[in-house]
């Protein structure tokens, strides 16, 4: 009887009969009871994020910030052409294939920021991203309510992405954002209606959820390496679940097996096979040389359409009078390279530099000439003498007629290796230019060759090797790769390939058969990516962000400051602090709970039923935030505010999930007569809140026009709340 009581008190205070109909639709919403409520409400939110994304989205109509990049990147994937990036291949095809299916011809350059888009087919493009972007308001709603079963929970979520500036403006262009966010999104999308079908285990909705959640993993891994972190989220997720299954004893071994290999089949193998098919993808489409090549090998590089290496064009023999480039064989490794410029003073002896660099250049040419001998000209019938393991070579620049020199004065960067300089005058310089040629694993009196050798270059005099790493030099070496003389005779950066061979006396050779097969290129793809982010350091002077900054909105970040039209990447700083807020209440609150819990305290079962399921939920968007978010205070690379928004993504829907489970407590501790439309105001209050935050910031996101800074009165100016915000 007092159960039966109860309910029935329960159910004249959610939805009794004689409430007028306003406030019935209020019951229903809060109860979360009514399909037709749900959809309606879902539709609405779709409507608005569609209406907030593609608003503007044709503006503005010149480059914006890294569009200079991934537009640049699509361009090259519609042409064909190869080129290098720090990141995996699958968000920058997408880009291109936006431009390809949408009539984009990939002839426009992308060079640098505010370039105007006139004649110029990108709408395809700017639109793909941001119908991408968009999708992360209906991904949070349906992530929110399969993990609260909260109506209330779910909107808010949703609306603290949705009237979020920062993710409006980072989703509005040609960039990797928009992608990575989306899969993102997507993955836990995936997995929480994968575990919503936990009770129809091996079923075709739980298959599908399965792999659905599998590629969707893939596509974040494949779009940014920091989409590692949505794979650990759901792998936690996936732990647990195991853990669960084979805790209850009602589940034999072999059941718990079968559900392991079923989750290492849909989330392990499926993504790493889609992983590799991209990388296929990417290496087959980018089939024509370009500016990108030169951070491969040179067996890599034989791949590519119009390379000399690719058609035969030049021979395996390496002869005295050759023009060769020498390219250091470690991956990644760049071309032996000079220019007119002189060390400067404190740098050694002030003769020309020598550098390695990684793009083709004509600062990149050598002459191969005995040690004692100038060699004659390609036309003369002088007989061909042909390089052979252990002979005494000098090289001379070609442009500049100095030789490779080196002597015991200290590197400028690495003191314990001897400087490499360009010394002489027309190719006449001194004993200090001799070296001898060794080829790895050569026999005596063979014969050097193209690509196929890897040889070093040992000093005649001083006995240290020609060598070269992915150390910069400061901004008088053009912040170029350092070239040393390494007293370390066998340090593999002493390797090098010749790559180019102009010789005409000699026939031409094939090179197809050392190409690289495909596993081949993907290791070597990898190992050059990670080089290069770990190699992503900030230059002198350019201005960029810490962690720390991030969560409290303490810099933005500009997109656009063309004059007329500015854009500002900067959180709506409502949402963003009171994500702060709610996360240090969450974990004090659930501190005390534990406390009590610990304790034995008496409550009600099912207010502690319903505190357990909220806490549950805020406790896994608190990882996927951690996860997202701390990271970054470990990584060496230079680092960018708009890192951040991933773990945004998962504190608003905290911040959603705690706000509903605050507002549906609050009216219980109120008087009958406030408590009947406390909820109404509050939730109103909120989302009204919201709405205008939005309002008021929205300028920042869709162009800020005629800003002149005398223009003290413009509604912008009134904003500027923190001296950081730069706008």
């Amino acid at each position: 009887m007092a159960e039966d009581s109860a309910k029935s008190t329960k159910s004249s205070a959610m939805g009794g009969k004689n409430l007028p109909e306003f406030d019935k639709l209020i019951m229903s919403y809060r109860r979360s009871d009514s399909p037709s409520m749900w959809w309606a409400i879902f539709g609405v939110v779709c409507v608005l994020t569609a209406a907030t994304r593609f608003y503007k989205v044709t503006e503005p109509e010149h480059v914006v910030w890294d569009e200079t990049h991934f537009g640049k990147f699509g361009s090259w994937y519609i042409n064909r052409t190869f080129f290098f990036d720090v990141h995996p291949p699958l968000g920058k095809m997408m880009i291109g294939a936006m431009g390809y299916l949408t009539g984009y011809d990939g002839a426009f350059p992308f060079v640098k920021p505010g370039d105007s888009y006139e004649g110029v087919n990108y709408l395809g493009m700017r639109v793909g991203c941001t119908a991408l972007g968009a999708m992360l308001v209906p991904f949070a709603f349906i992530i929110v309510w399969q993990m609260t079963r909260s109506l209330p929970a779910a909107v808010l979520g949703s609306s603290l992405i949705l009237f979020d500036i920062g993710l409006l403006t980072l989703n509005q262009y040609i960039l990797l954002d928009p992608i990575l966010l989306f899969f993102i999104m997507a993955s836990v999308t995936g997995l929480v209606m994968f575990q919503a079908q936990k009770d129809r285990p091996f079923g075709k909705a739980w298959w599908s959820w399965l792999c659905f959640t599998g590629v969707m993993l893939s596509g974040a891994i494949s779009t940014k390496f920091v989409g590692l972190f949505v794979i650990l989220y759901v792998g936690l997720h996936i732990i647990k679940e195991l853990w669960d299954l084979y805790g209850d004893l009602n589940n034999s071994l072999l059941y718990v097996v079968k559900h392991f290999m079923a989750r290492a089949l849909g989330l392990i193998v499926l993504p790493i096979f889609m992983y590799c098919v991209y990388f296929y993808i990417h290496l087959t489409v980018l089939c024509k040389s370009g500016n990108g090549d030169g951070f491969y090998s040179s067996a890599f590089q034989s791949q590519l359409e119009g390379n000399s290496l690719y058609n035969a064009s030049m021979p395996l023999e390496l002869a005295i009078g050759a023009e060769v480039t020498l390219k250091n064989a470690r991956t990644g490794g760049g071309y032996l390279h000079s220019h007119i410029h002189l060390y400067p003073e404190g740098a050694g002896a002030r003769q020309q530099q020598m550098t390695t660099y990684s793009h083709k250049d004509f600062n990149n040419r050598w002459l191969v000439k005995k040690w004692n001998e100038e060699p004659g000209d390609w036309e003369d019938d002088d007989p061909i003498e042909l390089v052979k393991n252990g002979d005494l070579v000098r090289l001379e620049h070609v442009p500049t007629g100095r030789n490779v020199h080196s002597h015991r004065e200290q590197a400028p960067v690495t003191k314990r290796h001897h400087q490499v300089t360009g010394y002489g005058e027309n190719g006449i310089g001194d004993i200090n230019d001799v070296w001898r040629i060794e080829i790895i694993n050569g026999g005596e009196g063979e014969v050097v060759k193209t690509v196929v050798h890897k040889i070093r270059f040992v000093h005649h005099l001083v006995g240290c090797c020609l060598h070269s790493h992915n150390k910069q030099l400061p901004k008088w070496g053009f912040e170029q790769m350092e070239v040393s003389c390494n007293p370390n005779v066998h340090d593999a950066n002493n390797l090098w390939n010749i790559e180019d061979n102009q010789f005409p006396k000699l026939p031409n050779g094939s090179f197809e058969i050392y190409a690289p097969g495909f596993l081949e290129k993907f290791m070597e793809s990898h190992t050059v990516m990670f080089q290069g982010n770990a190699g992503l350091k900030p230059k002198e002077g350019e201005l960029t962000s810490q962690p720390w900054q991030w969560p409290i909105n303490f810099k933005g970040q500009w997109f656009s400051a063309i004059e007329g039209f500015k854009v500002y990447l900067l959180g709506n700083p409502l949402i963003w602090w009171g994500n702060l807020v709610i996360m240090a209440a969450f974990v004090f609150v659930y501190f005390i709970n534990a406390c009590k819990t610990q304790r034995g305290y008496p409550e009600d079962p099912q207010i502690k039923a319903q505190r357990e399921a909220t806490f549950a939920a805020c406790g896994w968007l608190l990882i996927g935030w951690a996860l997202h978010y701390l990271p970054f205070y470990v990584m060496g690379r230079i680092l960018y505010f708009h890192h951040y928004f991933p773990a945004l993504l998962f504190s608003s829907m905290l911040t959603g999930v705690v706000l509903a489970y605050i507002l549906e407590s609050i009216p219980s501790l109120l008087p009958g007569i406030i408590a009947q439309s406390a909820y109404h105001w509050l939730t109103g209050m909120i989302i009204s809140t919201l709405a205008y935050s939005f309002y008021l910031f929205s300028p920042l996101a869709y162009g800020m026009h005629n800003l002149e800074p005398g223009f003290e009165n413009h509604t912008i100016h009134s904003l500027k709340w923190l001296d950081t915000w730069e706008f």
